[in-house]
């Protein structure tokens, strides 16, 4: 089984533009997210993709792996679709490009998901956490998700999932962390499906998985990723160099 991280990397960010290529202890922010891909040894092998030639170039000139985007995207998904295509792989691991203190022990938890699945009942694997806070749960940009009884995600919402109608049966409440294991085939499948009303509704990529009858399996962690959204959380990391 060839286990391979792909790291999605778009120039462009809404809140903070070219966040990826700012200085964080004299190398740029994606060059230490691969590094750190690379250093957990969870992976066969790690590339970095991106529409930005200033990316695939941070990323080759300093011998490292990277693949351009050929389209526009829409979502990370579509991007890693695009670069996997022609690789010789069983499973890829999403590494968020703005998070360059990656935590190994997650990553190794969904990757062991797919070590242990041999009759293949499993597209993806995915995380989440325990959210008690009101705030956090009511938050439309904290993701929900609710699971079956073995794990399986049976819907994402940015809305309360599941609604608290009797208060007193022990509802627990799950953030849904976008960190995903795919299978290769279920990701090819991804990029050639049209995306379905629920995706659109929501602008939650996952959901085009599960209308089309995908499974995911969901890995409960306590794991809070430190990405960089903003110039603020740039000073931040900084300091924790």
């Amino acid at each position: 089984m060839k286990i391979i991280a792909v790291i999605p990397a778009r120039y462009a960010s809404t809140r903070f533009p070219a966040k990826l290529m700012q200085d964080l202890g004299s190398k740029t922010v994606i060059l230490r997210t691969y590094e750190s891909a690379i250093n957990t040894k969870l992976f066969d092998d790690v590339f970095v993709v991106t529409d930005s030639d200033l990316i695939y170039d941070e990323i080759i000139s300093n011998g490292g792996k990277a693949i351009r985007s050929i389209k526009e995207h829409e979502s990370g998904s579509d991007r890693i679709a695009e670069a996997i295509e022609h690789l010789d792989v069983s499973v890829v691991v999403n590494v968020q490009g703005d998070e360059p203190f990656i935590d190994a022990e997650p990553l190794a938890k969904l990757i062991e998901i797919f070590r242990h699945d041999a009759t293949q009942q499993v597209d993806l694997a995915s995380l989440m956490r325990e959210i008690k806070n009101e705030d956090e749960i009511h938050n439309p940009n904290n993701v929900k998700v609710v699971v079956d009884q073995n794990g399986f995600a049976l819907y994402f919402s940015r809305s309360v999932i599941p609604y608290a109608r009797e208060k007193n049966v022990g509802v627990r409440y799950f953030q849904h962390i976008g960190i995903y294991a795919f299978r290769k085939q279920a990701l090819l499948d991804f990029y050639h499906l049209p995306m379905k009303s629920l995706e659109a509704s929501e602008k939650l990529e996952q959901l085009r998985y599960l209308e089309f009858g995908k499974r995911i399996k969901m890995v409960e962690t306590t794991h809070v990723g430190i990405g960089i959204d903003t110039p603020e959380d740039l000073e931040k990391a900084r300091k924790m160099l």
